[in-house]
């Protein structure tokens, strides 16, 4: 038995647990280029997964910011609705004060 010949009957005796629809150059086409898109495409599994685990980041961030707009939609009307509520709030946000009044912001020290 020559090298050859060794070398096809070993690959005939491989091909004889290949499914026959693969056993002929289509199937090998069709085989190759889902392998091509399952892993080398732009798009392959891996990227679709993590685009899809960014998604739903994202989604989650977006009913947080809905209901953060809520909460500043509720204060603002409070605010525009009560004076005192106004007042109160730009002493303690802007450190506003009247003309005869004195701010002492007390800052506590840092520890390093």
């Amino acid at each position: 038995m020559a090298n050859g010949t060794g070398t096809f009957v070993a690959v005939r005796k491989l091909l004889q647990y290949v499914p026959q629809q693969l056993r002929n150059r289509y199937g090998t086409v069709v085989l190759g280029l889902i392998a091509w898109v399952v892993l080398f495409d732009r798009n392959d599994l891996w990227t679709t997964w993590k685009n899809h685990r960014e998604l739903g980041r994202m989604r989650d961030q977006q009913e947080w910011y809905a209901e953060e707009i809520l909460k500043t939609r509720e204060q603002l009307n409070e605010l525009s609705s009560n004076t005192e509520l106004l007042e109160k709030f730009a002493r303690e946000r802007y450190l506003m004060k009247r003309d005869n009044e004195d701010i002492f912001v007390l800052v506590p020290e840092r520890k390093d």
